[in-house]
């Protein structure tokens, strides 16, 4: 009784699912070949560019590039003073490893190993630092090229903007697609 019942259920599920599976291929949802033949060309048009090369394109881009030479540099300069004390140190201790009783052997051992693991994480900082710097430093850049890439996007009247960086984007139909490399450029400049 109770197998009768779970085969029952069964079907009728079954029969509902093939029930809604007939409606959504007749027209609930869009099928590529009715996209297609309900759009022309001209509907679907896709702006394609360099992303990188069009910001790295932008005025105040050299500049960031320069503040970040200088960041970087300055934490370089610090780097390599921490590096020589530390070297200064270590030789100190070469030389007088023999004559420290073992205390003080120890003492100057345990004071290299915690000099050593700041400069470590001193680096680590500074490289964590200088990449937080350089996003903080290049978000106005992304945001002005976000706006306008969505002016150019309105006035061409383009559904998209592809980054055709890394090959992101192999293939591009030309019928299909405009280079706006120009456009955002000309609207960068004002």
């Amino acid at each position: 009784m109770k197998t009768r019942h779970i085969i029952i259920g069964l079907v009728l599920i079954l029969t509902g699912l093939t029930g809604y599976a007939q409606s959504v291929g007749s027209g609930s949802i869009p099928e590529i070949s009715n996209l297609k033949s309900q759009t022309s060309n001209q509907d679907i048009v896709i702006g394609y560019l360099s992303y990188d090369s069009v910001l790295q394109a932008m005025p105040d881009y050299a500049i960031v590039c320069q503040q970040m030479a200088d960041l970087r540099a300055a934490y370089e300069k610090e780097l390599k003073r921490v590096e020589d004390e530390f070297n200064q140190k270590y030789e100190a201790f070469l030389e007088g490893q023999r004559d420290f009783p073992r205390t003080i052997l120890l003492k100057r051992q345990n004071e290299l190993q915690e000099l050593l693991q700041k400069n470590i994480a001193f680096k680590q900082q500074g490289q964590a630092d200088l990449k937080k710097a350089e996003e903080e430093a290049l978000q106005p850049l992304r945001q002005r090229l976000a706006e306008v890439l969505a002016a150019v996007a309105r006035e061409n009247k383009l559904l998209l903007i592809v980054n055709t960086d890394q090959n992101a984007c192999p293939f591009i139909d030309p019928d299909r697609s405009c280079n706006v490399t120009e456009d955002v450029m000309r609207m960068l400049e004002k």
